[in-house]
């Protein structure tokens, strides 16, 4: 099973360390976000990594070189020309994965330690196109499931704006959380092209195909989008 670790956003929220590096790496207790996440794939066999690069390319690409990979296989997709955005990223690499094999994808800045082998266990019992990780952390916008783990819609609870791909009786908020299983099938229904995001594809995707989520409990989860989440990245993971 291949993975793919999205590194080329431009990370504004973590200014200042990202005027002069990319976000990717960012150090958490002496590791990167990038070796860090290399690692926690590497706990489920997942060696074999696509890492797409665009702010700061040449960093990344030196650091993977240096370290080897962290023991991994990495591929490079290189994004330098333009900024293209999570979906748009994952279409770019689309010839970097193995027609008819389901791959993972993660967010550089995301450190977690859930369950991968549970998420590929609730894939393969489920045979959605799409599952994904999704929790019960408080954010400001939330992917909408019905009773039976179904995505249905996206809501912004701040600005109250809502989209909805399929009805549904109830709705249930939950928070995405950037660990994903796809199956190889969905490059052949993505409609977009240049820059555009997963959740977009997710939404369009929703009306005609079956993307589940899938509960995690009791993982350790954070966001390390901003410098004032270095210090609790640290703590949450200092075992690690």
């Amino acid at each position: 099973m291949r993975g793919m670790i999205f590194c080329a956003g431009l990370g504004t929220r973590f200014k200042p360390w990202t005027d002069q590096h990319p976000k990717a790496l960012a150090v958490i207790n002496g590791k990167s976000l990038l070796q860090r996440n290399v690692e926690y794939l590497q706990q489920y066999g997942i060696k074999h990594l696509v890492v797409n690069v665009h702010h700061f390319a040449d960093q990344i690409i030196e650091a993977i070189k240096e370290h080897k990979g962290w023991g991994s296989e990495i591929t490079i997709s290189d994004e330098t020309d333009a900024v293209l955005e999570t979906g748009g990223g994952l279409l770019k690499a689309k010839h970097l994965f193995t027609p008819g094999e389901k791959f993972i994808t993660c967010n550089a800045d995301i450190l977690t330690d859930l369950d991968i082998s549970q998420l590929i266990a609730f894939h393969e019992a489920n045979k959605p196109l799409i599952s994904l990780a999704v929790g019960d952390r408080k954010t400001s916008r939330y992917l909408l499931f019905d009773e039976n783990n179904t995505l249905c819609g996206w809501r912004n609870i701040s600005t109250g704006e809502e989209k909805i791909a399929r009805p549904a009786n109830t709705l249930i908020q939950k928070s995405y959380d950037c660990v994903v299983v796809f199956e190889y099938e969905v490059f052949d229904h993505i409609p977009f092209t240049g820059k555009f995001s997963l959740i977009d594809l997710y939404l369009h995707l929703a009306k005609t195909h079956t993307i589940k989520g899938f509960q995690h409990h009791a993982d350790r989860w954070i966001d390390v989008g901003k410098p004032e989440s270095v210090a609790p990245a640290e703590q949450l993971f200092r075992d690690l």
